[in-house]
């Protein structure tokens, strides 16, 4: 059952299933690969991204595990979960990225939480090519039911339109 839990991770049906936590600036949209001053990604079968706008800019998706298919035993076996995601910026301004992923139990209260915040691309520094972050929860404790992931960003110079950071080829997995 090793699959990603996340539904629509590269935006190829636009923003479904994403619930919209920030959407400031000129909001969320989805871009063709590889966009204005942008690069393409390793992987030839993602071929659409998000991005973000010059205010913040969140979105998230709470995974149910049990409608997931996984039942109360497997889940407090503490089975390992990772956390992937590519982030990149523009050749022309600069960005910033973050990202939340938070194991919760059945009450939503937190298990345990991978974070990252203020990550920047300076385009006069770095290339701002694809970059992935992943990250791999074990040794949790039993009683994990629900996975909270939410990321997104914004862009470095205030610009008007869609300058900020952008993310695509998201995933959640268990390995049970």
């Amino acid at each position: 059952m090793s699959r990603n839990l996340l539904k629509n991770p590269s935006g190829e049906e636009q923003l479904e299933f994403w619930e919209l936590t920030e959407n400031g600036g000129c909001q969320w949209k989805v871009e063709d690969m590889p966009g204005d001053c942008g690069y393409n990604l390793c992987n030839d079968e993602v071929t659409k991204y998000f991005v973000t706008s010059f205010e913040l800019c969140l979105k998230g998706q709470v995974i149910d595990l049990l409608a997931e298919g996984y039942c109360c035993e497997q889940l407090d076996a503490q089975p390992p979960v990772t956390v992937e995601d590519w982030y990149s910026g523009r050749q022309d301004c600069g960005c910033t990225y973050q990202i939340l992923v938070t194991l919760l139990d059945e009450n939503h209260e937190v298990i345990q939480e991978f974070k990252r915040e203020g990550l920047s691309l300076n385009p006069d520094c770095d290339d701002c090519s694809w970059k992935q972050i992943s990250h791999t929860f074990s040794e949790y404790g039993p009683g994990l039911r629900f996975i909270s992931f939410e990321h997104g960003g914004q862009d470095a110079k205030y610009w008007d339109g869609w300058y900020g950071v952008r993310v695509t080829g998201s995933s959640v997995t268990l390995e049970v």
